[in-house]
């Protein structure tokens, strides 16, 4: 009987660790996926921006090549 409890009693306590492996895992790659989509997320508004620049700089350019 002792024999027994303690094969279950490591049984559960080999589930509990796989668990535990497995919930960590989970949490890493929930982690990594929300870093890639920041850092996407960034250059997409970085670029933006510097669309946004080149965009209301363009008047300007012209307005110097009329009156150059």
């Amino acid at each position: 009987m002792q024999n027994r409890l303690a094969f279950t009693m490591s049984n559960l306590t080999s589930q509990t660790q796989s668990i535990e492996a497995a919930r960590s895992r989970i949490q890493d790659t929930d982690f990594a996926a929300d870093a890639a989509d920041l850092a996407k997320n960034q250059i997409l508004a970085q670029s933006a921006t510097a669309m946004l620049a080149q965009a209301s700089a363009i008047p300007q350019n012209i307005l110097s090549l009329i009156t150059a």
